[in-house]
């Protein structure tokens, strides 16, 4: 098995703040592998749920993909060879998928729909080295409080939800909204520590 320096270890192909933090509070060295995502560029890739799929599939689904198209640029721009590591993350309400909000009124929408129950977050991790993709799921179950029409326009005059899926963050404001959580928090936030850590392990990146 291949290993790999901890000076220079891995790809993130994301462009998530958050998933940076995590990797930053776990000790491990990475470089930005930027992909084209979001509504105002093409694409790399196409993140609308297909018709069917579990919401395990899904963030399984784009994990994977990523990891892919990070490998494919890699090679494309004849960087280092290193391991490529994505995540993707979605949140699950009775079996629907809930993405991120197009503007503040579906935000407000799935707040409203969120509000004093129970529902699934779900961060897939994938790591590729070559012909090889490994892909390790985190599933945690997060209670909210009931919230009034106050605290949802509050929240949402904020900002915050507007690129998260389920329409907040729970390492911002929105923590006042969670009542228990069941799980993994870094899953939560965007990237589950734990799988991570393993998955990399997998191919050579050790951390401790």
């Amino acid at each position: 098995m291949a290993s790999f320096s901890l000076s220079r270890p891995v790809y993130l192909a994301s462009r998530s703040a958050r998933r940076r933090e995590i990797l930053a509070q776990m000790g491990l060295r990475y470089e930005m592998l930027i992909l084209r995502e979001g509504p105002t560029r093409a694409h790399d890739f196409d993140e609308a749920p297909h018709q069917g799929e579990t919401a395990a599939q899904y963030v399984e689904r784009v994990a994977r993909l990523k990891a892919e198209v990070g490998w494919l640029r890699m090679n494309q721009r004849r960087l280092m060879k290193l391991p490529i590591l994505s995540a993707d993350t979605t949140v699950a309400l009775d079996d629907e998928i809930i993405g991120k909000p197009a503007d503040k009124a579906q935000a407000t929408d799935i707040l409203r729909r969120l509000s004093g129950r129970d529902h699934e977050v779900l961060t897939a991790v994938a790591v590729k080295v070559d012909e090889r993709v490994e892909v390790a799921i985190s599933v945690s179950r997060v209670t909210f409080k009931e919230l009034d029409d106050a605290a949802i326009r509050n929240y949402v005059a904020t900002g915050e939800p507007m690129d998260k899926a389920g329409a907040y963050g729970i390492q911002g404001k929105a923590s006042l909204f969670v009542k228990h959580l069941s799980g993994s928090y870094s899953g939560v936030v965007g990237l589950p520590i734990y799988e991570t850590a393993e998955l990399l392990s997998h191919f050579g990146v050790t951390i401790l």
